[in-house]
């Protein structure tokens, strides 16, 4: 079965912003999920940065795809679609505001859609 990496901001965000969409997502046939609030660090950022960026990287090389929740700049989020990108994961962005997305994330995403739909229809096709 293909593992999808559910990418996308935690720092900084409300147990809704974080977990809301990836539980969606989970819920989901087809794939298995791959989740790193399963790891919630919040709080705790500044002493297990290295556990953290370690163990995300493993989720990433591991995975067959990537969906990136794209709601605020997240420099996490933004250095593991890098990742993914260098190492060659489909990355599938969801953008659902109507503002601009940045070049970077545009040049790196394999795919921009609208929705978690969207989303999950892109990762059937790949």
């Amino acid at each position: 079965m293909k593992t999808v990496y559910l990418c996308g901001p935690i720092n900084g965000c409300t147990d809704d912003q974080a977990c809301t969409w990836r539980e969606w997502f989970k819920k989901k046939k087809g794939f298995a999920y791959v989740d790193p609030m399963v790891r919630d660090y919040r709080g705790k950022e500044a002493e297990d940065y290295r556990e953290i960026v370690d163990l995300d990287k493993r989720d990433v090389r591991e995975c067959d795809y990537i969906v990136v929740m794209h709601t605020q700049p997240s420099v996490g989020t933004s250095m593991e679609i890098l990742y993914a990108w260098t190492i060659g994961k489909p990355v599938v962005v969801i953008n659902e505001s109507t503002k601009p997305i940045s070049p970077w994330l545009r040049y790196h995403a394999t795919a921009i859609v609208a929705s978690k739909e969207e989303a999950l229809e892109k990762l059937k096709k790949f």
